[in-house]
């Protein structure tokens, strides 16, 4: 790619940052290294899709849109839930002037199509700045490292354990650099199968024995447990956080023909939860620590299989939902050539957020257990 090309793409003003910006997308890889300090400035893993009339097009097409979808997932890191109206004044802020670099995790490619993931780092600096100039209040402190245990349980009686399936949800999400940070661990052999019970059901002498076993004062377990009969995974996250001591419930649609579907919703609703915690405390004005940590039986957060025959499709269908009064939180969890997937928190639930878009005319429709949304 010229590097006129990518001073275009970056919109650096600097020689010495294009020349950065170039090394890193031409070589795949970071050219200096990330500032540890600044972690929850690097959206990770971050899925980026275009098409256009050449590679090299794709590419840069890709990267641009793929740099501002990432930017307004770092303001929604960074933001309170009650202050995401004000974020809305930020939609024409070029994300590539605020880029300090990129780095690919994976990308593959034809003579017009591009796919790829990314790493985005962006200048904390000027973000912050940016946000203090908009007076729009914020946190960028991490808390204290949280040790996580996932554990699953197949039905009934049956003792709790470690499910694959299970950890590698949450290992798919962005951890290390949320507001939040998780370190996942496995169950310890010193936890019982009824220390589980107890921990899940709000027991404060049993949380005590997980971070006895972990050396840790902030340790939570993901306890997940399906439900055939009734469709439904429940996953409870119990322990203690930075913020406190939490025990919370929900119960998410499954479809046994996609079980990662309601599982995939799960860790990210846990994940924001946690950070919605934290921003409670260390933002003023930020949502309470206990509406934080308050649900509406994970039927007002959505995980939503998006349809689609192009990119012109997706991106018509994409712009249509965001702008749709009363979504929130909305963010891509994954991205292919004809399908995305979705998390957004809608409060009037899905039937009433499948109205609303109807009118937009957009098709959203529960199929298996799952929404799925496309346009007619």
């Amino acid at each position: 790619m010229p590097v006129s090309q990518l001073f275009r793409t970056f919109g650096r003003r600097g020689a010495k940052r294009a020349a950065a910006a170039a090394c890193m997308v031409l070589a795949g890889s970071v050219c200096s290294p990330v500032l540890a300090a600044d972690n929850v400035y690097t959206v990770a893993n971050y899925p980026i899709e275009a098409r256009a009339e050449n590679a090299v097009a794709a590419k840069e097409k890709a990267l641009a849109e793929g740099q501002q979808a990432a930017f307004r997932s770092l303001l929604k890191r960074l933001i309170p839930v009650t202050r995401y109206a004000q974020a809305k004044r930020l939609e024409a802020v070029r994300a590539a002037e605020l880029v300090e670099g990129v780095r690919v995790r994976s990308e593959r490619n034809s003579s017009t199509e591009y796919i790829a993931s990314f790493d985005f780092t962006f200048q904390a600096k000027g973000v912050r700045d940016l946000l203090r100039r908009e007076g729009i209040a914020f946190t960028d402190d991490q808390a204290p490292v949280v040790t996580l245990v996932p554990v699953w349980r197949s039905s009934p009686g049956q003792p709790p354990r470690e499910e694959a399936a299970w950890s590698n949800v949450w290992k798919g999400l962005d951890l290390e650099n949320a507001l939040t940070p998780i370190k996942l661990k496995p169950l310890g052999k010193g936890i019982r199968p009824e220390t589980v019970n107890a921990i899940a059901a709000g027991d404060g002498s049993a949380m005590r024995a997980l971070a006895a076993e972990y050396n840790s004062e902030y340790v939570l377990l993901a306890f997940a447990e399906p439900d055939a009969v009734a469709g439904r995974l429940s996953v409870t996250l119990a322990g203690r956080d930075a913020v406190g001591a939490i025990t919370l419930k929900r119960p998410y649609r499954i479809d046994a023909g996609d079980p990662a579907y309601a599982s995939e919703l799960a860790a990210v609703v846990a994940l924001r939860t946690l950070e919605g915690r934290w921003k409670a405390v260390k933002v003023r004005g930020g949502p309470s620590a206990s509406a934080a940590t308050a649900g509406g039986g994970g039927d007002t957060d959505l995980l939503i299989a998006v349809e689609f025959r192009g990119m012109a499709e997706w991106q018509e269908i994409s712009r249509k939902l965001g702008a749709t009064p009363g979504v929130e939180e909305l963010d891509v969890a994954g991205l292919s050539a004809r399908g995305a997937r979705v998390t957004l928190r809608y409060a009037d639930g899905a039937q009433q957020l499948a109205d609303e878009l109807a009118r937009q005319g957009l098709n959203l429709r529960n199929t298996g257990g799952n929404w799925v949304l496309s346009l007619p």
